[in-house]
Parts: structure tokens; C-alpha cells; sequence
């Protein structure tokens, strides 16, 4: 049987606490290494436990979710971190995965989607709540001035950006390809590409991921 996933719980509220934990002791392949009460509490305790995953809200006292999460993502690359709170704002979301959360769920998720995230996050993949993917998606700009900067190490070559940068827009393939001047084939071909290079299996995955790296930006 394969390791359990170490899952480190952080979030403000005991009872909260206690019924996630309670929750994920349930799934054979989970298993709750620890809690945390606040952001400085949750930076000791991964330093000291080392989690596959922090389950982090971001409404914490002391030191906030968001700077929480930059902090362990700069000490503790190896730590995936999910998101999973009330907070739903835009600029929220965003800060979230800037900082370096692989995944961004909202309290009222069914617990078989809160499984799923984890298991997706511990696996390298982008998993959102399925009301803020479509806004990041929706928010995501690539139009004209004001096209985010694509970093200096991206992975993707020109024509892949500008392919992404349709993607973002939610325009279809036959749709990038008259905006490029491109065949509609070789749409199909470079969102492969950049699927294969973001390890992703979809476009608004490909979208999310070019958001929390810092790609695109949301308006």
C-alpha cells in the first residue's frame, strides 16, 4: 500500500479543526499529522512535522494565511499547500496562489472534493474550487497593453504564449487560430505543448497555473 498523504491542518477555530480531521481520518490514504491555530503556529509546526500538505485558511490571526504561505513555500519548497477557507475574493484568490498555494477550496466544498484536492496538490496538479476557476479564467486578461509580462524562465515559446494568451481570453482553437493567423491545427497542436510543458490536462488548468505563476494577471 502507498504512504498516506501527511496532511498539517491549519485554521483558527478548534471545532473546525477537529471535524477536519476527524473527516480525513476517514480516507485510508490521508492521515493528519497535525494542527496549527495561526500562521506562526502552522511555519513551526511544518518545519518540525513536514507535511505532503498543509489544508491552510487564510483568516488567521498573528501572521495571515497568504504571508503564511509565501513563508513555507520559501522554507519548505517540497510542501504543497491547498487552500480551503470562507474567502472567495478575487484579490484573495490571487494573493493565494501567488503565494504558492497549489489549490484553492472553499469551505462548503463536498468532503469528496476536499479528498480529491488534496490527493491532487500532493500529485503536483492546480486544483481549484470549480466558482473561482471560472472567474480566474474570466478575470484572466491578455488583451493588447494589458498582456502580464510572461517571466523571463517561462517554459513556453512565443507562439505558445500568444496561444495561451487566447486561452485566457476563452476563445475557442478556430478562434486563436483567425486572432494568429495561424491553422486551426496548429492551435491544437502548440495547446498540447503547453499542456505537456505546464503538466496540466486541460486549458483552464493551463490558464490557473500561468495565474498562479504569475503570467497572467487577473483584472
Amino acid at each position: 500500500m502507498a504512504q498516506a498523504i501527511r496532511v498539517l491542518i491549519v485554521d483558527d477555530h478548534p471545532v473546525v479543526r477537529e471535524g477536519l480531521e476527524l473527516m480525513l481520518g476517514r480516507r485510508p490514504n490521508l492521515a493528519v499529522v497535525g494542527q496549527a491555530a495561526d500562521g506562526w503556529e502552522a511555519l513551526e509546526r511544518a518545519r518540525q512535522l513536514r507535511p505532503d500538505v498543509v489544508l491552510m485558511d487564510l483568516g488567521l490571526p498573528r501572521l495571515d494565511g497568504v504571508e503564511a504561505i509565501r513563508r513555507l513555500r520559501g522554507e519548505l519548497p517540497e510542501v504543497r499547500v491547498l487552500v480551503l477557507t470562507t474567502y472567495d475574493q478575487d484579490d484573495l484568490v490571487l494573493a493565494g496562489l501567488r503565494a504558492g498555494a497549489r489549490g484553492y477550496l472553499l469551505k462548503d466544498a463536498p468532503r469528496e472534493e476536499i479528498f480529491r484536492a488534496i490527493e491532487g496538490v500532493h500529485r503536483g496538479e492546480t486544483i481549484l474550487h470549480p466558482a473561482i476557476a471560472a472567474r480566474v479564467v474570466e478575470h484572466a486578461t491578455a488583451r493588447g497593453g494589458e498582456q502580464a509580462a510572461v517571466l523571463a524562465d517561462s517554459p513556453l515559446s512565443q507562439r505558445e504564449q500568444e496561444v495561451l494568451f487566447g486561452l485566457a481570453d476563452g476563445l475557442s482553437n478556430r478562434e486563436i487560430a483567425r486572432r494568429l493567423g495561424i491553422a486551426e491545427s496548429t492551435v491544437k497542436t502548440h495547446a498540447a505543448k503547453i499542456f505537456e510543458k505546464l503538466g496540466v490536462g486541460d486549458r483552464t488548468e493551463a490558464v490557473t497555473t500561468a495565474v498562479r505563476r504569475g503570467w497572467l494577471r487577473l483584472r
